[in-house]
């Protein structure tokens, strides 16, 4: 079986680079292709040869962007418009949304808790730093769209808060 985190590597190594894909092919068979470039504008480049990081299991695997990332890790489809009362909290980056300060603490914040400006509601790991989002609106919390451990987009919708609340 293909260990994820070697592809997430691959991606990170990718996006820190200016390459515009990385094609990897081993003498056992493994072929892993990632790609910046993708839809009906990406534009197709000759692989470039990059030296093998790691030597991989035999097994013949081909990776596309879109597969490398398991069904259940895409973005869940807009909810249905919030009432225009609610101050929404938005992601300032991409990364991974951690509600809790570590895996067996309390979560920051839950549906009902009264926040104050300031307060911590959530971390965002972006490149193995690890941010603390606060909020920019006291009132309470009325939804809470991030998944512990889950990707998260810029400009993502994290929490609603109801100011008059």
């Amino acid at each position: 079986m293909l260990d994820l985190r070697y592809v997430k590597k691959l991606v990170e190594m990718l996006d820190e680079s200016s390459l515009d894909a990385i094609e990897i092919s081993t003498e056992k068979g493994l072929k892993i292709r990632v790609s910046k470039a993708t839809g009906p504008y990406a534009v197709a480049t000759p692989p470039q040869a990059i030296p093998a990081v790691a030597q991989m299991p035999a097994m013949e695997y081909h990776a596309s962007p879109a597969a490398a990332v398991p069904a259940q890790l895409e973005p869940a489809p807009p909810a249905a418009k919030a009432a225009s009362n609610l101050a929404e909290v938005k992601s300032p980056m991409v990364g991974t949304y951690y509600g809790a300060p570590e895996p067996t603490a309390s979560p920051f914040i839950t549906v009902g808790s009264r926040v104050t400006k300031g307060q911590v509601l959530c971390i965002i790991e972006a490149m193995k730093i690890m941010n603390e989002i606060e909020s920019e609106h006291a009132g309470v919390v009325k939804e809470i769209n991030g998944t512990d451990a889950h990707p998260v987009e810029f400009g993502q919708v994290l929490f609603r808060i109801d100011p008059n609340g």
